[in-house]
């Protein structure tokens, strides 16, 4: 059995990103409820707020789901509470040293997983005893590595060094996408861009058109003075882009930035002055689907490239 469907209980080794502001409880248990593992992403959310959504995610499905955690985030203690007492059984870390929280989480019969954008912390994961690595290539939307790596080159190299399950991240939203990085190493891919444009996704609807409206080059890195955030070249990006290019510091940035940025965009659908955060791979993104419909083209096009692949080499 798969290495990533065994440890999660879910039928395909196919991970719902946990994407501030767009995956809320309704994603999380459509996307569950086909067969994957559906996150809520905390990172937009109230202690209260991720109790709500726990609760109602738990009433929609049956099925395993988790909870991803920004260890950043500034109420971690009490939504760790929330996580524990709600019964949770998988969160996915990220932005943080997850040795804090690893054997909390596994003294409450809690799996974890931690998301990793180079090889040195991918094996620090390894010390921490998470029970699997996430491997996120700079192709992704949201919060990236300083160090750029991409995911094709990524995932091998993580592949080497450490023993885990090892999930891939960035840049994937098909099939053959799926296809390319098992084949590179990993034994399941998690997906966000592609589910930020779902009928589920909690995203406003004008942030899922203009997702489904990107094209290659209208994403850029942007903001790495603070924590490094691929965007939509929007105004706010071009603004952030003129300060970058004028040798702006961190407390330039920061006052330009400001507070609940992302919210005005990606929840409130301000597509100008809002921070629109998505991965490269919106190119590819037609149409805003059901996340079942998402997943079952996915996994369509994986087979069908599988059996492509193998009469293509024999």
């Amino acid at each position: 059995m798969n290495k990533i469907s065994e440890l999660f209980g879910i039928k395909y080794p196919i991970i719902q990103a946990g994407m501030i502001w767009c995956s809320g409880w309704e994603l999380a248990s459509a996307v569950s409820n086909t067969g994957g593992l559906g996150l809520i992403g905390a990172g937009s959310m109230y202690p209260e707020t991720l109790r709500e959504h726990i609760r109602k995610c738990k009433a929609a499905t049956t099925k395993p789901f988790g909870v991803n955690l920004p260890l950043i985030y500034p109420q971690m203690d009490e939504i760790v509470d929330v996580v524990i007492e709600e019964g949770v059984r998988i969160v996915f870390t990220s932005a943080g040293n997850p040795k804090k929280w690893t054997q909390h989480f596994h003294d409450h019969g809690i799996k974890v997983a931690h998301v990793i954008a180079n090889v040195k912390f991918a094996m620090k994961c390894e010390e921490a005893g998470v029970d699997a690595v996430v491997a996120e290539g700079f192709e992704a939307g949201g919060h990236n590595g300083p160090e750029e790596t991409t995911t094709m080159t990524l995932i091998p190299m993580v592949r080497e060094a450490i023993k885990l399950p090892l999930i891939a991240a960035g840049g994937i939203a098909t099939g053959r996408g799926m296809m390319a990085a098992m084949a590179l190493g990993a034994e399941g891919v998690q997906i966000g861009s592609r589910f930020v444009a779902s009928e589920e996704s909690s995203a406003h609807e004008m942030f899922k058109k203009s997702v489904i409206a990107v094209k290659d080059g209208d994403t850029a890195l942007s903001l790495k003075k603070l924590i490094p955030v691929r965007l939509v070249k929007n105004d706010f990006y071009l603004r952030v882009k003129e300060l970058e290019n004028g040798g702006a510091g961190r407390e330039e940035l920061m006052e330009l930035l400001g507070r609940g940025r992302a919210k005005l965009g990606m929840f409130e659908g301000d597509m100008q002055e809002g921070e629109l955060e998505i991965g490269q791979i919106a190119g590819l993104i037609n149409e805003i689907k059901p996340a079942a419909v998402i997943l079952e083209d996915i996994l369509k096009e994986f087979e069908e490239e599988r059996l492509k692949l193998i009469q293509n080499i024999f």
